[in-house]
């Protein structure tokens, strides 16, 4: 099982929205994501728009390319769009900047 973490940045105008609209996951999304192998999925979300996510998978890069193939999955990228930030690094608003993981305790 691999675990991933990864980096987003949400505009600081829109937090309050960005989190009740994950209060409210659709239910077909919900499903879809499980479909595609992502399990113990979290979000994390900063004061300063900051958004931490983890997510266990057997396999990450199919996981990702799963959701590519999910009708869900473009519509819920569409609505949630205009909530995202270039990250300083440079990478796209859409785009997930995986981290390295260096420790793990079990």
């Amino acid at each position: 099982m691999q675990r991933v973490c990864f980096l987003l940045k949400v505009r600081s105008d829109m937090l309050a929205e960005y989190k009740l609209r994950h209060q409210h996951v659709w239910d077909d999304m919900r499903a879809a994501l499980s479909r595609n192998g992502w399990h113990n999925y979290s979000l994390f979300l900063h004061s300063d728009g900051m958004l931490v996510g983890y997510v266990e998978t057997p396999d990450f890069a199919a996981a990702v390319a799963g959701m590519q193939n999910e009708e869900v999955n473009a519509r819920w990228q569409a609505s949630m769009a205009p909530f995202f930030e270039t990250l300083a690094s440079g990478s796209a608003d859409t785009s997930l900047t995986t981290l390295e993981e260096v420790f793990h305790l079990l």
